[in-house]
């Protein structure tokens, strides 16, 4: 907000929103194999906006810069879950001269009964492009149980079973500048 009205007094020195959330995903349960409870909380990075002269990052982190990205094999190694995908969410960043950064879609299979708890925003909202440039893909939660999907709320806490699917999809930035030009 305090960005997008700078930009209108100094537009050429103010990129366009970034994603706007961290994807907060927590998550909690027993881990048969080590029959202790465990705990689980990572934020998720997300699209850059763009600037006059530089494109957005993508799939990175832009409001919590210390948070870590945990690879794949150590949340295997240690928690009762999958990670079935990890990529950049293509195409999800604003068109623009400069184009938005790409989003990041994480996909979890949990292995065991959970309690998640994810705290995210820009689900309704887009990431604003400036000066003629697209706005950003809002970001999508999914819970696919049983092969049925279902969109979830930004803000959510429930219990999830064994074998459930948790899918992010987090923001792309804003484009800068019209494609045309």
């Amino acid at each position: 907000v305090l960005l997008g009205a700078l930009a209108r007094a100094i537009p050429d020195r103010i990129p366009a929103a970034s994603q706007g959330t961290m994807n907060n995903v927590a998550c909690g349960g027993f881990n048969p194999r080590t029959r202790t409870s465990f705990a689980y909380y990572e934020t998720i990075g997300g699209g850059l906006g763009a600037s006059a002269t530089h494109h957005g990052l993508s799939g990175v982190h832009c409001h919590m810069t210390n948070s870590l990205n945990t690879p794949i094999e150590a949340l295997e190694n240690y928690l009762p879950l999958k990670i079935r995908r990890y990529s950049l969410r293509k195409n999800s960043g604003g068109r623009g001269r400069q184009r938005g950064g790409d989003g990041l879609i994480r996909e979890y299979q949990f292995l065991v009964p959970v309690n998640l708890t994810i705290i995210s925003d820009r689900r309704k909202l887009k990431p604003y492009g400036l000066a003629g440039g697209q706005p950003g893909r809002a970001g999508i939660n999914l819970l696919i149980r049983k092969g049925r999907r279902r969109v979830m709320a930004s803000k959510v806490n429930l219990k999830l079973e064994a074998g459930d699917i948790l899918r992010i999809e987090t923001p792309g930035g804003g484009g800068y500048g019209s494609a045309e030009d």
